[in-house]
């Protein structure tokens, strides 16, 4: 049962005193002492010849993974602390000092990597049977792999020293940038600022005026930083690329494919399905616009709800709704949502001062995740909070796992928490009330298919476009607004009268370091969360145990074994995706039908 529910997440229980906590900076002290003395041991221990010699190893890495442990949990609270509160000085030197702990992490890493190199075939093919080693078998094979792929120790090590003031450093200040952007915004009468999270809200806002004097508003603002985020940008991916250089990986998309665990097929034969099918949604955004009664349809229109469709619901409400919702899915969901609610998990609080967009992230130590966002009470932020929600389930079905077999990759990650969302969605649907309401929800689902099917397929053909001309040198801010122009008429089909030239420097998922092309795993996810969600429908309550299965399994096998093994598809061949869209877009005709008399 729901208590009394606050908009601000507790991050005392966690480490009292904030971005001044003394147990914080003595617990990343002790990471540190833990990371220099594996580093140490594994520097000295000799190569396996023997079976006995190969069972030093264990220990070794039971001491990592628990390191590893130990700093997801400072990582993840830090970041809290930055995203809570963009201007905490403390707190963003707290995440160089994290920073700092991650290169010696990388260090201890790529250590592990060189020796388990050492090992003859049989004599690891024997030593991943060991009882400790068993449950993490494929993904120490997996960095075997990665290891042989990379290169020299001595260098990987210098690589992860270096990008500290490397790519990190410039994905920082983008965080600075975004951090000194305001923007005006009168509201009865009164002028206030508008952090970049608050003003992104009012882009999608129920009123046109509002969305119209925000989207202007909101190309200047990115616009009068455009230099700033192209410097941040350009030297970001010159750092990566590089480094690709060294190891000589030809292709960019190696390390994102690598890191989601999938075959460059699989991307290949989702994005050509993609591709043939996004110009279905064309009809529904033209006749979107005639409904909002707008003359030209411009980037952020799309979102917008519909004219008289589900009032704003408050935090309480859509905390109820939410788990409802689960509720008739999986009673295990609901009960956990409860105590994400009730223990003050969730940043929500719609204030000035916090960074844009939202997250789930691990505190793998505690056993307990924290979910940012800005809450505003439209089906857009309880869409958001639903998905958060399933990212943080998803973290709590596997927190018993070892560590390494509990880190699943991006791609699943996105179909667990799209699945979340869908629940509620399709619930919200199925008990609508009038076709009024049945209209707007369906509207919200279709926006999402815009999302996945245009918007994202937009970011990643920008981002390979981007990389490909990058490799020649630096692009200007015009450039690559010209560019990020292009591929958004041709990602929408069109469709729009109004595009976003500037977005490449609005949306941070371009900026982050450690997950290059953060776009696609999205759509996958979305796509995948549709046969998830088709099964579970059909199988009703007998599902709900196949799905905890499912998602026990995404930190320990290759999508596209992940998915034969569960919904017996192949992701290789574009029989599923195809599936995939054709559910996703199947309410297109439907909400034609319930639009067609208003519009006449």
């Amino acid at each position: 049962m729901l208590q009394k529910l606050q908009e601000t997440w507790d991050l005392e229980s966690v480490f009292p005193g904030g971005s001044q906590s003394k147990e914080l900076a003595a617990f990343l002290d002790q990471i540190k002492n833990s990371i220099v003395s594996l580093t140490d041991t594994l520097r000295k221990l000799p190569a396996p010849e023997s079976m006995e010699q190969a069972k030093q190893l264990e220990d070794i890495i039971t001491a990592w993974q628990e390191m590893r442990t130990d700093l997801g949990e400072a990582s993840s609270f830090v970041e809290c602390l930055v995203a809570q509160n963009i201007h905490d000085q403390k707190a963003i030197q707290l995440r160089d000092r994290v920073n700092q702990l991650s290169a010696g992490a990388k260090e201890t890493a790529t250590l592990v990597e060189e020796y388990i190199l050492k090992f003859s075939d049989d004599l690891w093919k024997e030593f991943l049977k060991l009882p400790r080693i068993e449950s993490i078998a494929f993904n120490l094979d997996e960095k075997r792999k990665l290891g042989a792929s990379k290169l020299p120790p001595e260098q990987e090590i210098l690589v992860s020293n270096l990008a500290i003031d490397g790519y990190q450093a410039w994905e920082q200040l983008y965080d600075v940038i975004v951090s000194r952007i305001s923007i005006p915004f009168e509201k009865d009468g009164k002028e206030e600022k508008l952090s970049a999270g608050q003003a992104f809200n009012k882009l999608v806002d129920s009123d046109s005026t509002v969305r119209k004097e925000m989207f202007k508003k909101w190309k200047d603002a990115w616009e009068n930083s455009a230099d700033l985020c192209a410097e941040s940008l350009n030297h970001l991916s010159g750092f990566r690329l590089a480094l690709y250089r060294q190891r000589k990986w030809d292709n960019f998309l190696k390390e994102p494919v690598d890191i989601c665990r999938m075959d460059e097929k699989t991307l290949d034969v989702m994005w050509q399905v993609v591709e043939q099918n996004r110009e279905r949604l064309v009809p529904y955004l033209k006749r979107k616009k005639e409904l909002l009664g707008e003359d030209r349809l411009s980037f952020y229109d799309w979102m917008a709800p519909l004219p008289g469709g589900k009032s704003k619901m408050s935090y309480d409400e859509g905390a109820s709704f939410i788990v409802e919702h689960f509720r008739n899915f999986s009673p295990k969901m609901a009960d956990f949502a409860e105590v994400a609610f009730n223990n003050h998990w969730i940043e929500a609080e719609d204030r000035s001062g916090k960074r844009p967009g939202g997250f789930c992230t691990d505190l793998p130590k505690s056993k307990e995740t924290r979910i940012f966002m800005t809450y505003d009470g439209g089906l857009s932020s309880v869409s958001t909070l639903a998905h958060e929600l399933g990212h943080a389930y998803h973290s709590y079905v596997v927190k018993d796992l070892p560590d390494l077999a509990s880190n699943y990759a991006m791609n699943v990650a996105e179909t667990a928490s799209t699945f979340a969302e869908l629940i509620v969605k399709d619930a919200a649907l199925q008990n609508a009330k009038s076709d009024e309401e049945r209209l707007a929800l369906i509207d919200d689902k279709l926006t999402d298919s815009v999302s996945f099917f245009m918007d994202i397929f937009n970011r990643f053909t920008f981002e390979k476009k981007f990389y490909e001309a990058r490799k020649d040198g630096i692009l200007s801010a015009e450039e690559i607004s010209n560019l990020m122009e292009e591929t958004q008429k041709f990602a929408y089909a069109g469709a729009l009268d109004d595009y976003f030239p500037q977005f490449w420097g609005a949306k941070l998922h371009f900026y982050i370091s450690d997950v290059p092309f953060y776009n696609f795993p999205y759509t996958f996810g979305f796509m995948l969360s549709a046969g998830l969600f088709a099964r579970a429908k059909k199988e009703g309550a007998s599902f709900e145990d196949k799905y905890i299965d499912f998602l026990m399994d995404t930190g320990r096998m290759k999508v596209e074994d992940l998915a034969k093994q569960h919904l017996d598809v192949d992701l290789t061949q574009p029989e599923f995706w195809q599936s995939a869209v054709d559910v996703a877009l199947g309410e297109v005709d439907e909400f034609l039908r319930l639009s067609d008399s208003m519009v006449k």
